[in-house]
């Protein structure tokens, strides 16, 4: 058997509209998944690129969203992508943005585990987690209070949720993204000054694709990561290296 198979497995991906969400759906799906894509918005732009694969409307301003629908579906696999970003100072920063960002990157992020592990274990199968962690796992970062603390909150639930769950069959693990080109860092990219000194940061000098996640995300799916736990993989370029 090919370790890196996802063959008559079922994944939720969550945030699967663009970015880093819809690469991942698109991993999946080349690796044989059936793939669940859930968002707030639109997800045809990805189901486009999927032989099989369906949508799901989720919003996860209510960290509850998706904790009732592992109940009437064997789904194998759960991707942790959404997320959003509030950027101020922090002697700025507002209670209600401090709110909206812990609900969707870490308070949903627990719950939907904590829905996806139930189900698993009522069953007695198996089961794979990947929640998206961030380099704001291992650093401070700036201007964005509520997403440092939100990603070092996934990193902790992860090894959490990995230690009571790992002798039960689900693998639960992170990764985290480095400085990756997408339209959340076209900004960043389009400014001589700050690309540069970003390039300059990254021993493997370029930016990482989305494609570059979606990939890590299939071995952290697969048979191959059967002994992996608890692990914050970064794919980032060697940028933490440095």
């Amino acid at each position: 058997m090919n370790p890196f198979s996802l063959e008559g497995k079922t994944a939720l991906v969550t945030g699967a509209n663009t970015g880093i969400g819809q690469a991942i759906a698109i991993a999946l799906g080349n690796a044989g998944a059936q793939v669940i894509c859930a968002a707030r918005r639109s997800c045809s732009e990805t189901l486009s690129q999927l032989k099989n694969g369906r949508e799901l409307q989720l919003d996860f301003a209510d960290p509850m969203a998706a904790t009732g629908m592992f109940e009437d579906e064997k789904i194998d696999i759960l991707i942790n992508n959404a997320g959003i970003i509030r950027r101020a100072e922090a002697v700025d920063f507002t209670e209600a943005d401090w709110d909206d960002v812990i609900d969707v990157n870490m308070k949903a992020v627990f719950f939907t585990c904590q829905a996806f592990g139930k189900a698993v274990l009522s069953r007695g199968g198996e089961g794979k987690i990947v929640n998206i962690a961030s380099l704001l796992s291992f650093q401070g970062g700036i201007r964005v209070p509520a997403y440092t603390a939100a990603k070092h909150g996934v990193a902790g639930i992860t090894k959490l949720l990995a230690n009571e769950w790992a002798a039960k069959n689900i693998n639960v693990n992170a990764i985290a993204p480095g400085y990756i080109a997408t339209n959340n860092t076209i900004d960043l990219r389009n400014d001589p000054v700050r690309n540069q000194a970003i390039l300059e940061r990254i021993p493997a000098g370029r930016w990482g694709e989305a494609s570059d996640i979606g990939e890590t995300a299939v071995f952290l799916s697969s048979h191959a990561a059967n002994y992996i736990h608890g692990a914050v993989l970064n794919v980032d370029g060697g940028w933490l290296a440095r």
